[in-house]
């Protein structure tokens, strides 16, 4: 089974877009990927009705429900379809605490010797949100030194830069090259067209098959929305995903 989690100990900046883009990908692709809500908050991801999310709470009181994430692994480990796919979207709430319980109880590891691909995804946004979300991709790298990591530079709030240097060309980001997998952009879009039509899509939870068939979207919504998957859709092509 290939098992894409998507991680980030920062809330509000497109983890649950990342899920969905992987879903709608792989269901282009003819495959229906198991989906997955661990976020105890914000269980953006559910909220897709085309998708037949499965919920899945991990935390109480401030902690790893052991037994909860031990049915993920289970869960995984008793797939006999080699070409089964899960997508699991974490929330930040249980960002540090997953990630103690995955290396502490060697889970990865565990899963990957049995055969299974396990994929870690991260987003990194423009914005105030660059320091925090770069820490996150630091903090994974240390946690999973194994582990081939997914980068995906979500340009939705601004450009990936500070102090007029650009997070792809800084040293900090460079240094952590071998351990990217691939790398995904979210391109920065007008506000006024492309980002309007992707405000509401994302709103309403629809996938990009579902507006290409609704009349709730002008024809040029649906127009720019085409063009928009076209992009990011050929860049997770070009990822080997």
């Amino acid at each position: 089974m290939k098992v894409d989690l998507v991680l980030q100990g920062k809330g509000g900046v497109g983890k649950s877009v990342i899920a969905s883009f992987l879903t709608q990908h792989y269901r282009d692709h003819d495959v229906a990927p198991v989906c997955v809500d661990t976020d105890p908050v914000n269980a953006t991801f559910a909220g897709y009705a085309a998708f037949g999310v499965r919920r899945l709470v991990l935390m109480e009181d401030q902690d790893i429900n052991q037994r909860a994430f031990d049915g993920l692994i289970d869960m995984i480990m008793t797939s006999e379809d080699p070409d089964a796919v899960m997508v699991v979207d974490n929330g930040a709430a249980s960002f540090v605490p997953l990630g103690s319980y995955l290396a502490s109880n060697e889970a990865v590891a565990l899963l990957s010797e049995a055969g299974h691909d396990i994929r870690l995804h991260t987003v990194l946004t423009g914005g105030q949100a660059l320091e925090d979300t770069f820490k996150g991709l630091v903090s994974l790298t240390h946690t999973f030194p194994d582990t081939p990591i997914v980068v995906w530079l979500n340009e939705f709030f601004g450009p990936l830069s500070h102090n007029g240097v650009s997070l792809e060309t800084s040293t900090e980001y460079k240094a952590l090259a071998p351990r990217i997998l691939a790398q995904i952009t979210l391109p920065g879009v007008k506000a006024e067209t492309f980002g309007h039509d992707l405000k509401q899509m994302l709103a309403a939870r629809h996938t990009f098959a579902e507006v290409l068939t609704s009349d709730r979207y002008s024809i040029m919504a649906r127009q720019r929305l085409r063009m928009y998957w076209r992009k990011v859709g050929a860049q997770i092509e070009r990822a080997g995903l």
